[in-house]
């Protein structure tokens, strides 16, 4: 009786493993499930189609760069002192240049007036 438990038992254990087959290796032979490996794939097609776009930023960002370290030290400290009188930046519409190149940020009317006039100067 035992030997008519054991036959049955050791073939489910030898096809356990032919069931299971849907694991896949890599290249390097690691094995991956199936959505491990479709995972891999698809993040793998989404790097090949992005690598043309990442290349052109690298070169513009390469074109640009000396001009942004220019551009960062000459109006730094302008801009930080902008950065340190402005409290509220809701309470200013978007910032306007204008014909002469001036640059204006207009206060909301909505918004209470500035507590110190002295405030509203230029930079």
């Amino acid at each position: 009786m035992r030997h008519l438990i054991a036959i049955p038992l050791a073939l489910s254990l030898l096809a356990a493993p032919a069931m299971s087959q849907d694991a896949v290796e890599d290249d390097e032979g690691r094995g991956f499930s199936l959505m491990e490996r479709g995972a891999q794939l698809f993040f793998r097609g989404m790097m090949d189609e992005m690598e043309p776009a990442l290349r052109d930023l690298r070169a513009l960002a390469e074109d640009l760069g000396p001009e942004l370290q220019d551009f960062v030290s000459e109006m730094g400290p302008a801009l930080r002192g902008v950065l340190e009188r402005v409290e509220d930046w809701s309470a200013y519409h978007p910032p306007e240049i204008l014909d002469n190149g001036d640059i204006i940020m207009r206060r909301k009317a909505d918004r209470p007036p500035l507590a110190d006039p002295s405030d509203d100067v230029d930079i």
